[in-house]
């Protein structure tokens, strides 16, 4: 997987203030990042999965936003994709920056400052976020596939591609713990549960899919799914790891989580220790969060986060 040249340095903490290009950014941002979770909660899911599709894909750089539209065929399209949702609402944000200061704020600072917000949100960790980043003029769509695991991928595979990046297996477990707040589409669960259940499934657990998920071929665009945790949905917290320790894992990658001796002993340790899954999913995120911005002239700030300006 080719790589971008960019160093994580050339971002800096409070760069809109800092430049004075727009003072305000991150508080106008923390503002509409609230009212969208106060009015639609979900959302601030949705900020946490962007950050994720759209800087493990080569770079943070706001590619995932764009529309199919002159030329460009969207990442929205891909398989990997499925699922996501809210990303109208990225433009209400960016709305109330271009009122205050046009052309001044990035979709990618969008896009990585929503997502710190909507993590404190959900009861998780404040993360000191660096900015500066610059949009992508391009969509990697044919890309997604190489960069983003799959829902039924080994454990070393998946270790691998957040290697890729700088994060470790501690930092991997850590920000797979991000699915403790997910759902997940019954097209992604529905081999596990039909024609034979899998038996690292905890029967009542199983039985509880197939009430979710009663067709062994479920219609993608249906509106079909599970929770990977029932007990406290909305809360980024370490449940994730007390649920598939009970083998109650919705996807095949989050049971083997436990299976695999790399990854065992720190599941085993994010169960048992909140704070400790806090501070190692700070960590993974803000790496994530900085990998290869583009910077200066390599991108641009889009007037409108789902097209590539038009000069």
């Amino acid at each position: 997987m080719a790589t971008l040249a960019t160093s994580k340095s050339d971002l800096q903490l409070n760069y809109y203030s800092e430049s004075e290009s727009c003072p305000r950014a991150e508080e106008i941002i923390k503002e509409q990042v609230t009212n969208l979770y106060n009015n639609i909660g979900n959302t601030a899911v949705s900020w946490i999965r962007n950050v994720f599709h759209d800087c493990i894909v080569k770079s943070c750089d706001a590619s995932l936003l764009l529309d199919t539209a002159n030329g460009i065929k969207s990442e929205k399209t891909s398989s990997r994709s499925l699922g996501m949702r809210n990303f109208r609402y990225i433009n209400t944000i960016k709305e109330a920056l271009e009122k205050e200061c046009p052309m001044k704020v990035s979709c990618a600072d969008i896009v990585a400052l929503s997502a710190r917000d909507g993590v404190v949100l959900l009861g998780g960790p404040h993360v000191e976020m660096k900015t500066g980043r610059k949009d992508s003029k391009e969509s990697y769509v044919a890309e997604v596939e190489g960069f983003i695991p799959n829902h039924n991928d080994s454990i070393p595979s998946v270790l691998s591609r957040f290697q890729s990046i700088g994060i470790d297996t501690e930092g991997t477990v850590a920000l797979l713990g991000a699915h403790s707040i997910g759902r997940v589409h019954c097209t992604n669960i529905v081999h596990r549960i039909y024609p034979t259940v899998d038996p690292t499934l905890d029967p009542a657990y199983a039985k509880y899919l197939k009430g979710r998920c009663p067709y062994p071929e479920p219609t993608p665009k249906a509106i079909e799914y599970a929770r990977n945790d029932r007990i406290t949905p909305m809360l980024l917290d370490n449940m994730y790891y007390k649920n598939i320790l009970s083998h109650k894992g919705l996807l095949l990658v989050d049971q083997q989580l436990v299976s695999d001796p790399d990854t065992n002993p720190f599941v085993e340790k994010m169960a048992a220790d909140n704070a400790y899954f806090h501070e190692q999913f700070s960590k993974a995120l803000l790496v994530l969060s900085e990998n290869n911005p583009l910077i200066e002239e390599q991108g641009e700030i889009r007037r409108d986060c789902r097209y590539v300006n038009r000069n």
